[in-house]
């Protein structure tokens, strides 16, 4: 099968702000019969380029040998002869259907000289008869190409005189392999650094992986439901996609022993335990939930700052929780030196008086010497 897109593009009309949009022409081709398909996408990024292969397979109701496309950039990263370097989600597509990607040298178009014939034919016979036709959608746009590409597969060829889809019936069915049980289910990959709270982020989102990770680099393989963390090509955790943005999902499993005592706690309960010290030490517990990046190093902050009330009691720990706020130190230590050091116990010094304003009825003290 040999892919590519065509040089043309077709309009889709937004109904609702008139914006223009420019639909991508895909155009898979079979070497043998020239049976064609086609299908209109609003982009040429990789979800669309994916979405394109495998609705052609689905068309072709089998899986070619190979798969021969140009050097797009979505599916092909380093466009080399000898060893090109194929998206990782587009050569999982092709494991996934039992075949093999063969990208084209760059600038030679002999190497798909089938699918060039064919887009020219696609650009005469079903672009152009498109053209005085206004397109408010993808889904309309697809509906008129499938009922002219049906036309041009069924139309008798000159040098042979049978159509595409009757040679394509007669000789090559029956050469293609089976497609698999399920389709294939579009995946990003991408590499990301394990943070020392033991989350990766993706897509502003953290999901947690074992904790003796810290500071690896993983593979990360994103689909529309799951997340799926590699090390050294081996699963070790699997998460749900969050739908919203800045969130954590942590596993209990993945946290150090340490992390796993404060499991059951939760950033309201904490809060709630430092309100019966004083309104200053609920505020500053508050400001550490909400200034870490994720709330298991403020649990930890938090339980030593109210640790220090059965040393110092309620009266000295409010006081110098609320020193620790008027100098924006927001920690444990913090507090803990204000304590050590009674600084809890020191009045804050007076306010140095302002001076006075600059005036010409304002006389100084010289004027009376």
């Amino acid at each position: 099968m040999q892919t590519d897109y065509a040089g043309h593009t077709v309009p889709i009309t937004d109904p609702g702000t008139g914006e223009v949009h420019k639909a991508q022409i895909f155009v898979a081709i079979l070497g043998a019969s020239s049976y064609t398909f086609v299908w209109a996408s609003l982009s040429q990024k990789l979800p669309d380029w994916i979405e394109a292969q495998c609705r052609a397979l689905a068309f072709f109701e089998g899986v070619p040998k190979a798969i021969v496309c140009d050097n797009l950039k979505s599916g092909v990263i380093k466009p080399l002869w000898f060893e090109p370097t194929v998206n990782p989600t587009f050569e999982a597509m092709a494991e996934h259907y039992d075949t093999t990607v063969l990208p084209t040298r760059p600038r030679k178009p002999r190497d798909k000289g089938k699918v060039e014939g064919a887009v020219l034919i696609v650009e005469r016979w079903i672009l152009a008869r498109l053209r005085n036709q206004c397109f408010f959608s993808i889904d309309t746009l697809n509906v008129a190409i499938a009922g002219l590409l049906n036309d041009l597969n069924n139309r008798p060829m000159r040098h042979i005189g049978k159509s595409r889809h009757e040679v394509f019936e007669q000789i090559e069915k029956a050469a293609l392999g089976p497609l698999p049980d399920q389709p294939f289910e579009y995946a990003e990959w991408k590499r990301a650094k394990v943070h020392p709270d033991y989350h990766v982020e993706v897509d502003h989102c953290f999901y947690s992986v074992p904790h003796n990770l810290i500071g690896r680099m993983v593979d990360v393989r994103l689909t529309h439901r799951m997340v799926e963390i590699f090390h050294q090509h081996q699963r070790v955790t699997l998460h749900t996609r969050r739908g919203q943005r800045g969130g954590h999902t942590t596993v209990r499993e993945h946290m150090p022993k340490a992390h796993q005592r404060h499991a059951g706690m939760t950033p309201e309960g904490l809060i709630h335990r430092a309100a019966k010290t004083g309104y200053h030490t609920a505020a500053l517990v508050d400001r550490l939930m909400r200034e870490r990046p994720h709330p298991e190093q403020g649990y930890r902050s938090a339980l030593g700052i109210l640790s220090l009330n059965r040393k110092y009691g309620p009266e000295r720990l409010e006081a110098a929780c609320d020193r620790a706020l008027s100098n924006n130190t927001v920690n444990y230590s913090s507090v803990r030196s204000i304590l050590s050091s009674g600084l809890d116990k020191m009045a804050d010094p007076p306010a140095p008086p302002k001076p006075a304003p600059a005036h010409d009825n304002i006389r100084g003290r010289a004027y009376y010497q």
